[in-house]
């Protein structure tokens, strides 16, 4: 069967995937997954729920299994395609060298936690936690940084995950966010005035080479499960985020 619209990998990739889990839990004494389900369709369950972001009934109706096998299966398995993975996420600055760098935040909407009121952010409308990418000019993936909380400014998270240093040196395209830094920005239109001619022409070069940071987030947002809504543990974000990100590097062959 194919699976690839719905778990977002190539058949020969989730293969591959599915041979490097099968390596590394040979030192494990205990299987990590339910005995009733092979590793194969183990892994295919997990890539579908992470992919799409269905409830977990939803998924175990697709697969004839039930929540809570869905469940074990889900918290079994995304551990060992992070450990699988791990090495497809590749060095910020190695990945960047000789590029010219596009940067923007997103978003990973969580929904309203108690306790967590300083993941809501007043410009988006909503709580989640806040993550800077950065791609090329064909709108391929460099990198995603760690989340930080919503309400945090593009400006201040791209100094608080240290990308503001680690991309000194490097040519950086931003959003009008990132004014205040070295990256290069559209020109904002002076209070009481109107920009010059060669400012709008700058600002539409700016603007049309920024579109290909937003297909990027496109596609990392077809992972839904921080597209659509996260309703897990708010502790275990960051890993999953983490998980995805060399998911969508592994996706696209790094």
């Amino acid at each position: 069967m194919r699976y690839q619209s719905t778990t977002g990998l190539a058949a020969d990739q989730i293969q591959e995937l599915v041979a490097r889990i099968w390596q590394i839990i040979q030192c494990h004494e205990n299987q990590a997954w339910p005995p009733t389900v092979g590793l194969y369709r183990a892994v295919v369950i997990t890539l579908v729920y992470v992919r799409q972001n269905l409830n977990q009934a939803a998924v175990g109706d697709l697969f004839g299994v039930s929540q809570s096998t869905v469940s074990r299966i889900y918290r079994g398995i995304l551990p060992l395609i992070g450990q699988a993975l791990c090495l497809h996420i590749p060095n910020l600055k190695e990945a960047i060298r000789g590029r010219l760098v596009l940067v923007d935040g997103t978003d990973v909407p969580t929904g309203n936690r108690a306790g967590h009121e300083d993941n809501f952010s007043g410009k988006r409308r909503r709580a989640g936690l806040n993550i800077q990418v950065a791609a090329d000019t064909e709108g391929g993936l460099l990198g995603i940084s760690a989340p930080l909380p919503g309400s945090m400014h593009d400006r201040k998270a791209f100094a608080e995950c240290d990308w503001e240093d680690l991309l000194a040196e490097t040519s950086v395209i931003g959003d009008p966010a990132y004014q205040g830094t070295h990256t290069i920005t559209p020109r904002k239109k002076p209070k009481g005035g109107e920009l010059s001619a060669g400012d709008k022409v700058n600002n539409k070069f700016i603007s049309s080479l920024r579109s290909a940071v937003e297909r990027c987030i496109a596609h990392i947002k077809n992972w839904k499960m921080i597209a659509t809504g996260y309703r897990g543990r708010l502790s275990e974000l960051p890993n999953i985020i983490r998980i995805i990100t060399s998911l969508e590097f592994y996706r696209l062959g790094w």
